[in-house]
């Protein structure tokens, strides 16, 4: 009996988008601006060995610190310190790196960094020196984003995962499943090769049980990139209502300070107030805007129009009511002015005037919370539903931090799959669902990505890094 040969395997091989390596020498300050005990300027390229010569007098053994003078073309001294002299392959860019740390002063660090470019290098672009680390195959694309995912982490569960991504761990998972599809994608395109023979390769090679297998590890991967994606962009919570609901007293409890003037005078918050907390890790973005209602006042009605404006950015609107009073005509005109896509929950507030206690409603498949924003009370359970009204699962392990482009690619994945499986009777169709499913999935490491996609990435990350 023959076999599905693998002489379609060449044309299926995986080609990583090759951008043209650079051959130029940079330089940075890789560490953040401002005056500190420590700055460091990183040289990275051909004529590292050559700077240190010029600058430290000899190029320190490779890989050891050496506590050195940092001198200028006439021997005037810059500063002492520690030079480390990384020679290629075995760098964070692949190439030749020397890194000089100094004292951190402002002044000093750009008096050490034109003494680099004097020598021969040039000014480093945002995110350069990782960008050559990627072209150089020392990271993969997931790696280099997580690298600025790890500086930007505004929570700690945020930064773990950002390392999970860096170190490579998401990136693993997508490989295994590419090697699964790749694996798969073959097989399906074998049996193109032999479509009058009277054998039902399909069957008998299980293509549709290999191909719920990948969809069920591609759910379980997407599952936990939306958690991160979750723990990196965080969620806009708008606090909407009309004046003297406790707006600004649900903004101070949820931020555990003052952030907000209360009074009893309605039309006290005049503008928007932002604050960032976190709930389980998640960072939130909580803005007290202000009260909506019919004014004459010129000032009040630049803050109401800019309520307005801040709901079309939100995921979710708290609608906070006075629990004495209920939702009126006005809270469900207010309502209808919101944009639909807006997540919404009822928050009824003051409940302690009415000596009542804190509890939930589920009401025509809304959620309706009842708390005092003057005790706290019901605050636990307003937290609890807002991480579920964003979809927050919390995994114990394994969440990676992703980005709304992986995301993106892993949507367009499970579609392709989905369609595989409707062309399961249909092999060249099969296979065109799979190779398309191959090429989103390859994006997220960078085995298929475009050098504009490439410079958008880049050109957000802090320079010197």
């Amino acid at each position: 009996m023959q076999k599905p040969c693998s002489k379609s395997k060449a044309i299926i091989i995986i080609n990583k988008v090759t951008n043209p390596k650079p051959t130029d020498t940079i330089a940075a300050i890789a560490t953040a601006s401002g005056a500190g005990g420590i700055g460091v300027v990183r040289i990275s390229g051909a004529l590292s060995r050559e700077i240190a010569v010029n600058i430290l007098g000899d190029c320190p053994l490779s890989r050891h610190a050496a506590y050195l003078d940092f001198k200028q073309a006439d021997g005037d001294l810059i500063d002492r310190g520690i030079a480390i002299y990384y020679p290629n392959p075995h760098s964070y860019t692949g190439e030749d790196v020397l890194e000089l740390q100094a004292h951190g002063g402002t002044a000093l660090m750009q008096i050490l960094l034109a003494r680099c470019i004097e020598l021969g290098a040039r000014q480093a672009e945002p995110g350069e020196f990782t960008r050559r680390a990627y072209l150089n195959d020392k990271i993969d694309l997931a790696q280099a984003e997580a690298v600025a995912d790890v500086i930007n982490a505004a929570t700690a569960e945020a930064a773990k995962s950002a390392v999970r991504s860096l170190s490579g761990e998401f990136s693993q998972r997508i490989n295994t499943l590419l090697l699964k599809l790749i694996d798969l994608r073959m097989f399906v395109e074998a049996c193109l090769d032999f479509p009058e023979e009277e054998i039902d390769f399909i069957s008998q090679g299980r293509v549709a049980e290999k191909l719920d297998a990948i969809v069920a590890e591609l759910l379980s991967v997407f599952a936990k990139a939306k958690q991160g994606s979750l723990l990196r962009e965080g969620i806009n919570v708008v606090l909407v209502g009309q004046p003297n609901v406790g707006k600004s007293s649900l903004m101070n409890q949820l931020a555990g300070e003052e952030i907000a003037i209360v009074t009893s005078i309605a039309g006290t918050t005049r503008d928007t107030i932002k604050n960032a907390i976190q709930i389980n890790g998640v960072p939130l973005h909580i803005i007290d805007t202000a009260g909506l209602r019919e004014t004459e006042d010129e000032v009040e009605k630049f803050g109401i129009a800019r309520t307005w404006a801040t709901l079309e950015t939100a995921n979710i609107a708290l609608l906070l009511v006075d629990a004495a009073h209920g939702i009126t005509e006005t809270e469900k005109s207010i309502l209808a002015r919101l944009p639909q896509e807006i997540r919404k929950i009822w928050v009824h507030n003051k409940i302690d005037v009415a000596k009542q206690a804190a509890y939930v409603a589920e009401i025509d498949h809304t959620t309706h919370i009842y708390i005092s924003a003057k005790t706290g009370a019901g605050l636990d359970l307003l937290k609890s539903h807002l991480l579920k009204l964003a979809g927050y699962q919390n995994y114990a392990e394994g969440v990676f931090m992703a980005r709304a482009r992986h995301l993106d690619a892993l949507s367009k994945v499970q579609v392709h799959l989905q369609q595989a499986a409707t062309q399961i009777s249909a092999a060249e169709l099969m296979a065109e669902e799979l190779r398309l499913a191959q090429e989103a999935l390859s994006s997220i490491t960078g085995e298929f990505t475009p050098d504009d996609l490439l410079g958008e990435i880049f050109s957000k990350f802090c320079i010197g890094k």
